[in-house]
């Protein structure tokens, strides 16, 4: 698990340098959404299949979407700030990655993390803090004061009880 920490960590640092493809394949298939607002939302199986749309992602992507739907208990209850709240609807850092897991197992899959690094860093400090022992109030506190200046409207998020 420290090594999953790690590499997501290491990864934020290259997604930061690195800019992401903007070039978008055309896909076609049964279990995949264009949305209005250009993001595309994938349905696979469980939180173990990953959607196509990470085919042409890192490895270090790959793992933070996987370590993401698995954190819902977690990111559920952390804001983003890129503006996502407004431009799709999204809830909470969670529905940057996964829209939504539904009773039989599925998840639908979003690629507009692919695209933001603010998205990206939330999920990933989230989830290494709730790995250091903190609490949910504690994380809900350190992401919201990170990004509290210079950064879009947050989603409505829930405070965590």
């Amino acid at each position: 698990m420290k090594k999953i920490l790690f590499i997501l960590c290491c990864s934020i640092l290259v997604l930061a340098a690195c800019s992401q493809k903007e070039e978008k394949e055309h896909m076609e298939h049964d279990h995949v959404t264009h949305l209005d607002n250009g993001d595309i939302q994938e349905t696979t199986s469980s939180t173990d299949v990953l959607p196509e749309f990470l085919n042409e992602q890192s490895e270090d992507m790959q793992l933070i979407y996987q370590a993401a739907a698995k954190a819902n208990d977690v990111l559920k209850w952390m804001p983003c700030y890129c503006g996502c709240g407004d431009s799709a609807g999204h809830k909470s850092n969670f529905n940057c990655f996964v829209d939504e897991i539904k009773e039989n197992g599925e998840v639908v899959w979003d690629d507009h993390g692919t695209r933001c690094a603010a998205c990206l860093e939330t999920a990933v400090t989230s989830i290494k803090m709730v790995q250091e022992g903190k609490s949910l109030t504690e994380i809900r506190a350190a992401i919201d004061e990170a990004y509290k200046e210079g950064y879009a409207k947050p989603t409505d998020t829930p405070m965590p009880s």
